[in-house]
């Protein structure tokens, strides 16, 4: 099966995940998907095939070179929740370069000045929708790419490698996808995620990253009487947010630099709830982040009246390039393989978080590599069959036994 034939499969099925539920998986969804990857990979012959419990997949193609390293890798099954993730309409298209048209009759259009990535794919074929969902890409086009890896090795059994060990997650969008991933159990030297962006990149450094949420617990009278009485939680939320450094958002932010992100607020008069994401690729600075928050948190609880404001911070994850920079030859074959393959290879840093980043502090070193696919989680999300393709054939060679 083609890859891009295997991605139109996967994208098919809704496998949106929800921060709100605890559970593992956060939604019944992925479970479709799953048993799917299950299915196919016992058709293809893969041993130690398994889904357990929590819905990770997990497989292995033996070695058949004595001495090579065990490799693994990793995508992740569910997507995110900023926009509709269902009824995807996917649709492949030859693109000539220009404005695609997404969507005629509710004049959604990708506009080549607002997306210069398209400017790669001219004389391309591209995937996309129709302007109502996201596309999927992140990351079905990753499991696609290693499950089409997978039937290729099984088919050719000339070709030399090491033991490939191969796992899918889920929640990695809402930040739990390596919570429970049987890391002793996979068996892998070293892996690499397949969850990035251009076929040609490669990503060992991430951000730091904690989230932060602050209640703000206020007082509420009728505001003909609040003189000198109401203490309106969603303003005093908004004194707290004002504090923090105007340009240190993601607006206005790119490359290594930080930020300070809210994305989620409610409230009235009596309680207010705003909560964030903190980023910064250098741990020092992220760390002073952190504090920073807390002594705004302080300062207004000295103002207003002792736990007016309750600031509670969870660390999400820490840069991978810690641990990968132990480990120069994973990424020394990464760069390998992509050369071997005819691309330039770029080192690019993430603005954001893969469960690689977590399993690399898990004991697993695991980089990151592109998929092909652009825009992810929003509307104009599309995938390069190309690039796609490409794809493929780096994973070929990063498993053949050197």
């Amino acid at each position: 099966m083609e890859v891009q034939e295997r991605f139109l499969r996967y994208v098919a099925l809704d496998t949106t995940s929800d921060e709100s539920c605890p559970d593992c998986p956060s939604s019944a969804r992925q479970w479709e998907l799953a048993r799917l990857l299950r299915d196919e990979m016992l058709q293809l012959g893969l041993s130690d095939v398994r889904l357990d419990e929590h819905c990770y997949v997990y497989g292995c193609i033996p070695a058949n070179a004595e001495g090579a390293p065990s490799i693994g890798l990793i995508a992740h099954m569910d997507t995110v929740d900023a926009v509709p993730g269902a009824p995807i309409h996917p649709r492949l298209l030859h693109y000539e370069g220009g404005d695609v048209v997404l969507n005629a009759e509710k004049d959604i259009v990708m506009k080549a000045a607002d997306f210069p990535s398209l400017d790669r794919h001219a004389g391309k074929d591209l995937i996309v929708t129709d302007g109502e969902t996201l596309l999927g890409a992140d990351d079905k086009a990753g499991v696609a790419e290693i499950m089409t890896l997978c039937e290729y090795v099984l088919a050719h059994p000339e070709m030399k490698h090491g033991k490939i060990c191969v796992g899918f997650t889920p929640d990695e969008e809402i930040g739990r996808g390596a919570d429970l991933f049987d890391v002793k159990g996979f068996g892998a030297d070293f892996a690499y995620t397949v969850d990035g962006g251009a076929a040609d990149e490669i990503e060992y450094e991430n951000f730091n990253a904690a989230s932060a949420r602050l209640l703000v617990h206020g007082f509420s009278i009728h505001p003909g009487s609040a003189k000198n009485k109401m203490r309106n939680a969603i303003r005093l939320g908004l004194e707290f947010n004002a504090m923090l450094p105007a340009h240190e958002i993601p607006e206005c932010t790119e490359g290594y630099e930080g930020f300070y992100h809210l994305n989620f607020i409610r409230g009235e008069e009596q309680e207010a709830e705003l909560r964030y994401i903190v980023r910064d690729h250098d741990r020092a600075k992220f760390e002073r982040k952190k504090q920073r928050m807390e002594k705004i948190a302080d300062y207004l609880n000295e103002k207003y009246g002792e736990n007016t404001f309750e600031l509670t911070l969870r660390d999400s994850y820490y840069n991978m390039k810690e641990k990968v920079q132990e480990r120069p030859e994973v990424i020394d074959r990464a760069l390998n393989a992509l050369r071997a393959c005819g691309l330039s290879p770029a080192c690019v840093p993430i603005r954001g978080g893969t469960d690689g980043a977590r399993l690399s502090f898990m004991g697993l070193v695991c980089p990151n590599l592109g998929t092909g696919g652009y825009n992810g989680h929003g509307i104009f999300e599309y995938a390069c069959v190309q690039e796609m393709q490409s794809m493929v054939e780096v994973l070929k060679k990063i498993v053949e036994a050197v």
